[in-house]
């Protein structure tokens, strides 16, 4: 058995820090595919055999990476920070920035002139600070480096070369020159970069704490003599009954029993057009009611709302990395050794070989230092990946993680089911035909009997149909269901059987008058349930399920935004399948399908496309979802089945958003390399004017900061979801 303990990191802002939390606490926690990180919170979990975690080793180890480890409070998240831990990088940097300034206009009072101070004299005057102004350039040093001095010491001595490890060489190599000019401008722009870092970190982590400010604190808890009570939403128990007043959040998922409001979905389910709820309608906690007040009947714990999930999963996809997350991290792994290495080769061949000055060398050798900092291609990528999952949980799409906000600009081929997906769900009774003597009463009161155990959009259909008949449902006994056929039961002592055309053909009890009556329905469109005893055919109920108003244009901007094939998956009969994949504009249809058979389309979708993916509703798409390369859930009515095995959740049920993920996923990709690109052109363009002597420490730095501003920027664009 595993135990899992969580901390708070104080001072991971990037991966950087993890790459160094991985080599101090890995080894503790037996590998570090027992660790696991949320940048964007600060968080990281240790998972081990039980009773192997040693939290005050742990906390040791990660003071060693010189950070700080505090345990996580699981009622409260992360523990309230100082007002140091929170604003000290910003006060440091100010001071730093502040020292800086004092000193250059020191060094310019003590000159005369601009320029001198710019070049810090010339000839045998080269270098010659005034005594103030260097105190003021290494009081700006000391303020600027105060939190990165300490993770390079310890980088040092781990043999770890990251950022804070370059910059630190590079700024003593500048100060043991007498450049200290450059020196603190290094120094003091390196720190910026960070503070820029964390605040896009920072930015991010309150977009998504955004969805926690959308849970009530308190419910209005309605008791047996009428009168409420304020009681916190864990409070109430499932089942009660909690009033909702106009303008308030509804503080709990929940059906209507009584009032008719129209409810604003947009924190929940993207919708922008307020819904109406009258009862029997569900609402989910964090919504916001309009102007009528509703008596809500609790169905589920506060714990497992439909927005409690949303927070979890959103939590939970942030330590989910994307691809390109992956590669730069494997890329920044080898690059930062070969920088120290291309820097050593400055230094020393040049003067060695073509007998170049070693003290130009030396300083040219610093400049490639700065530019090299990873800083911009390393943040880059997950601000992008975080900004385009908080976009999509805003827009009512939830990403379970950054290893799935890549896969919908790659997909192929689509695969949906009809029932519930295509369609909305909410088939109805069209058509009653009795057969061998029977009449309507007596068909529909033995299918409602049998249905009455089933929890199917054909069988809610049918018990419908005879309560809104007032037909008597007496509840068969020794009721079965058979998995994607159809169901039986004893009704008044008489074994009675109902099912899908296929089911009637396995019985062998098909004659050519039915299966004629059968087909001409099902050419209609209709979805027949055929009802029957051990001698005879008892008559149809033939149902339709409308079509969802947007799913024709749905597939028509799938198509558009360059998937190359889409096929409807169902159980329902072949007539009506290919009724409704012909008005849709469908391009290939599977009927009559049990789950084992959607597992093996789905799996020659793949092995034709490479990349597919599977939408579904229910139970039985769930084992076809997991086996497709994106697993894409209706999350309104879906089952909570597929909506846990999905890797995507449309959470308002609107096809409108799957070409609308697709694009989006493509602009995340399209951000993240035009960042990724940018960052090293940046740096290559840099590393040549090193080599040509044109470039000084100062506009390196400035470069350096300069493209982390601009690929933070790029990528936090994707927080508009238009």
């Amino acid at each position: 058995m595993m135990d899992s303990v969580s901390f708070k990191i104080r001072g991971m802002d990037c991966a950087e820090e993890v790459a160094a939390l991985k080599s101090e606490v890995g080894p503790i926690a037996g590998g570090e595919e027992n660790l696991s990180f949320d940048i964007l919170n600060g968080k990281m979990t240790v998972s081990a055999p039980s009773g192997a975690v040693d939290a005050e080793a742990i906390a040791q180890a990660v003071s060693r990476a010189g950070m700080e480890a505090v345990p996580w409070d699981a009622r409260g998240g992360r523990p309230a920070d100082t007002f140091w831990k929170r604003r000290g990088r910003f006060v440091m940097t100010c001071a730093s920035g502040a020292a800086l300034a004092a000193g250059f206009v020191t060094h310019w009072l003590a000159h005369g002139s601009l320029l001198e101070a710019l070049a810090a004299g010339d000839g045998a005057e080269k270098h010659a600070f005034p005594l103030p102004s260097m105190l003021f350039y290494i009081a700006s040093i000391v303020t600027g480096g105060w939190f990165i001095l300490p993770k390079a010491w310890r980088a040092a001595r781990s043999l770890r070369l990251d950022m804070n490890f370059l910059m630190t060489v590079a700024v003593a190599g500048a100060a043991a020159i007498g450049e200290w000019l450059e020196a603190a401008t290094v120094t003091f722009l390196f720190s910026v970069s960070l503070a820029l870092e964390s605040w896009s970190v920072g930015r991010a982590r309150r977009a998504v704490e955004a969805l926690m400010d959308l849970s009530p604190l308190t419910a209005l808890l309605m008791k047996d003599d009428g009168t409420t009570e304020s009681v916190a939403p864990e409070k109430v128990g499932v089942g009660s009954l909690i009033l909702v007043k106009p303008g308030e959040k509804i503080p709990l998922d929940g059906e209507v029993v009584s009032g008719v409001s129209h409810v604003n979905q947009a924190p929940i389910t993207g919708e922008s057009v307020p819904v109406e709820k009258k009862p029997g309608d569900q609402v989910f906690a964090g919504t916001i009611n309009g102007d009528g007040a509703l008596q809500v009947k609790n169905t589920k714990p506060a714990q497992d709302t439909t927005l409690a999930h949303i927070i979890r999963l959103v939590k939970e996809a942030m330590s989910r990395r994307s691809p390109s997350e992956q590669w730069v991290e494997r890329f920044a792994r080898v690059y930062t050794p070969s920088v120290m290495a291309l820097a050593l080769g400055f230094i020393t061949i040049p003067p060695l070989l073509f007998g170049g000055v070693w003290e130009e060398w030396f300083y040219r050798s610093l400049v490639l230092l700065v530019i090299a900092c990873p800083c911009a291609l390393v943040i880059s990528t997950p601000v992008s990946v975080v900004a385009a999952l908080t976009s999509s949980a805003r827009g009512g799409v939830l990403v379970k993680g950054g290893i799935y906000i890549e896969a919908p600009a790659r997909l192929r081929a689509v695969a949906l089911d009809k029932t519930g997906t295509l369609s909305q769900g909410r088939p109805s009774v069209e058509k009653v035909v009795p057969l061998s003597g029977h009449d309507e009463k007596e068909l529909i009161e033995r299918a409602a009997s049998i249905e009455a155990h089933s929890d199917h959009p054909l069988a809610r259909a049918i018990v419908e149909y005879a309560r809104e008949r007032a037909v008597p449902i007496k509840p068969a006994s020794d009721h079965q269901a058979i998995r994607g056929k159809g169901a039986e039961g004893r009704f008044d002592g008489k074994l009675y059987w109902l099912g899908s055309h296929r089911f009637l053909e396995e019985r062998g009890m098909e004659t050519g008058e039915v299966h004629e009556k059968l087909e001409a329905m099902t050419r209609r469109g209709r979805t027949v349930v055929v009802v029957g005893n051990d001698t005879h055919v008892c008559g149809f109920i033939a149902i339709s399920d409308t079509v969802r108003p947007e799913a024709g244009r749905a597939i028509r901007d799938m198509k558009e935004a360059g998937v190359d094939h889409i096929v409807m998956l169902t159980g329902d009969n072949e007539g009506t399948a290919r009724a409704v994949a012909e008005n849709l504009g469908i391009d290939e249809v599977k009927a009559e399908l049990l789950p084992a058979d959607k597992i093996k389309a789905v799996e020659d979708l793949v092995a034709r496309y490479g990349s597919v993916a599977m939408v579904g509703d229910g139970v039985n798409d769930a084992p076809a979802m997991a086996r497709a390369t994106l697993g894409i859930a209706m999350g309104a009515a879906g089952s909570d089945a597929a909506i846990e095995t999905a890797d995507i959740v449309l959470m308002a049920d609107d096809l409108s958003r799957l070409p609308w993920l697709i694009r989006h996923s493509r602009r995340t990709l399209a951000v993240i390399r035009e960042n990724i690109g940018f960052s090293l052109f940046v740096k290559a363009v840099f590393v040549a004017l090193t080599f040509l002597g044109q470039a000084s420490l100062w506009a390196a730095i400035a470069a350096d900061m300069g493209a982390s501003l601009i690929v933070i920027s790029n990528g936090l664009r994707l927080l508009n979801r238009r």
